[in-house]
């Protein structure tokens, strides 16, 4: 088997590029593995994997507003995925930001989330409306992700033209060198073309598991390989009809379990077993995919419960309760927004979020007379979990 397994490694090219010190780039082979992945005895966690991805996707159906979970669910996997890179935000600064209220955030930081955002929707509006996920999409989205952003003049939507490299100061002390520049488009469109080919013998979540590899090695960009690699699960999954709306993400499995990560992407290179690769990747399907659905329905729970309290309260409560949907959309708000969006005068929203706060849903949060911010505590908290800043 070891042998066979040889046949699957990719190849080991000598370059020197500009400077005086030789190095060895990595070219992969094209996929899918030859010879065949050997699924048999990940059989049981296919399926289970698969299943959990069929409660989440289904469990969307049933919101009351499966748009506001998706609002928010979108934002925090743009934050986790810009954390494995280093970023340090948080959600509430990505939050504050977005309000055009954010005193005192890492700029940079936010701004990098922000563009992960936009890049995953117009991905995804670009797939709905039948443009197929290929070479030209992935730059289209890859020129959003870096726009204005550290990395952004490193030609964003272009494939690199000079050799990349992970780990290390040099290539020549590295702990990878990705495919030398003149390869990543023969090594891209080898890519593309599994994409849309059909094989009915690797099922599809072994596919995406196949893909981000492939893609992360290949690394085609100067910058911002990791948060596109990530995202490209998504998109795969979205377009392959496997999930309805864009509801998993595995940044969050990737972050806790970085290391592992690293040393599977590099092992599996060296081994071609691809076959252990795919076993954590499905493995973080199936922890994700119940993850988010029991965060899914601790939501709605919070809303309907919430959502009684407000009902309650007697005189005031239409405009209380229009606010409350505005804070289930943007969990942190200011009265000028509020104001400006729902068209309620000062006095209506000021009145109406201190009987928020007696009932105990908003907090303010600055201790300020003048442009206080309100957060909608216990919501925040259940998105918060996980999106911790990495400690290096």
């Amino acid at each position: 088997m070891q042998q066979a397994l040889k046949s699957r490694i990719g190849h080991k090219v000598r370059s020197s590029g500009a400077g005086p010190e030789p190095y060895f780039a990595y070219i992969p082979r094209p996929l899918p593995p030859k010879p065949p992945l050997e699924l048999a005895n990940l059989q049981a966690l296919l399926e289970r994997a698969s299943q959990a991805v069929g409660r989440l996707d289904g469990l969307t159906t049933i919101l009351p507003d499966s748009e506001l979970f998706l609002y928010m669910y979108i934002r925090k996997e743009a934050l986790l995925s810009s954390q494995i890179e280093g970023t340090q935000s948080s959600l509430s600064d990505l939050l504050l930001y977005e309000n055009a209220e954010a005193p005192g955030v890492p700029i940079n930081d936010v701004q990098e989330v922000s563009n992960y955002v936009a890049a995953m929707e117009y991905g995804l509006k670009r797939l709905q409306s039948g443009f197929p996920l290929s070479m030209r999409l992935i730059k289209e989205i890859h020129g959003i992700l870096m726009s204005g952003a550290r990395g952004g003049k490193k030609a964003p939507g272009e494939f690199r033209r000079t050799q990349n490299w992970i780990g290390g100061s040099r290539p020549g002390n590295a702990k990878f060198v990705p495919p030398p520049p003149d390869k990543v488009v023969e090594c891209m469109s080898d890519l593309e073309k599994f994409l849309h080919k059909p094989d009915e013998k690797i099922p599809i979540l072994a596919k995406a598991a196949l893909v981000h590899h492939q893609f992360e090695t290949i690394h085609p960009f100067l910058d911002g390989n990791g948060r596109l690699g990530r995202l490209l699960i998504t998109l795969l999954l979205c377009t392959e009809k496997v999930l309805t709306e864009p509801v998993l993400y595995l940044s969050l499995y990737f972050k806790i379990h970085r290391d592992r990560y690293y040393e599977l992407l590099n092992s599996t290179r060296e081994s071609g077993d691809w076959e252990s690769w795919i076993e954590f990747f499905l493995e973080g399907v199936l922890n994700i995919s119940d993850q988010a659905s029991k965060t899914a329905r601790e939501i709605l729970t919070l809303i309907e419960t919430d959502r009684i309290k407000i009902s309650g309260i007697g005189r005031g409560a239409g405009s209380a309760m229009q606010i409350y949907r505005y804070l289930e959309r943007k969990p942190l708000a200011v009265i000028t927004e509020i104001v400006k969006e729902l068209k309620l005068s000062t006095p209506t929203v000021t009145s109406s979020l201190q009987k928020l706060e007696e009932l105990g849903l908003v907090r303010e949060i600055t201790g300020k007379q003048r442009g206080r911010v309100f957060v909608y505590d216990a919501y925040l908290r259940i998105l918060d979990r996980g999106t911790e800043p990495l400690i290096s």
